[in-house]
């Protein structure tokens, strides 16, 4: 039987607040986070933190260029902070990453086969983003994947249809939040 994690990715202050999430955005992945700790599930926090300086940032790269002129999400800043609704608790893992990939730049590769995770659950914003980049790498890794559909976001809801709908069904399963909890809770 596969060992899985929840991952909720990029859910920090400044992403929240750009990508317009409501509270029941946030009171799903709430209820998501709850659900994993219960059925002895790891929730790991995956956050974007550039260093001051931004010495990691190629000057090729368009958006980390831009975010870094927007002074956006530089290591130390509250903006970089997760979101009080869904904050990590005791016993929760918090990984940082340097790319869009919750993989690239991070440690999270580790932490998953050292705790024996085969198989993993994404949330997200942005869909086109975070949710995409992760999901193609986590695909190539070999883990198996699902996709919490009520628990992405993303600021293009053309994007983030077409990716739910299309795309998305062919790398992973695609639930909903409710859906998934029931399926943990037994």
């Amino acid at each position: 039987m596969a060992k899985s994690a929840l991952l909720l990715m990029d859910v920090q202050r400044s992403i929240v607040d750009i990508a317009e999430a409501d509270a029941a955005y946030l009171a799903r992945l709430a209820r998501a986070a709850d659900a994993a700790r219960s059925a002895g599930i790891p929730v790991i926090y995956v956050v974007i933190a550039l260093r001051p300086g931004a010495p990691d940032v190629g000057t090729r790269n368009k958006v980390l260029n831009d975010l870094v002129r927007d002074g956006l999400f530089t290591e130390g800043d509250p903006g970089t902070e997760i979101h009080p609704d869904v904050a990590p608790r005791p016993g929760d893992i918090v990984v940082t990453k340097r790319r869009a990939s919750a993989f690239s730049g991070s440690d999270l590769d580790l932490v998953l086969r050292a705790r024996g995770i085969d198989s993993i659950v994404l949330t997200g914003i942005a869909t086109g983003a975070v949710v995409l980049t992760t999901l193609c790498q986590a695909a190539d890794l070999d883990f198996g994947l699902t996709v919490l559909a009520d628990g992405c976001l993303d600021p293009d809801s053309d994007v983030h249809r077409f990716l739910l709908e299309k795309l998305f069904p062919r790398l992973a399963d695609v639930t909903t939040i409710d859906d998934w909890c029931r399926t943990v809770a037994h």
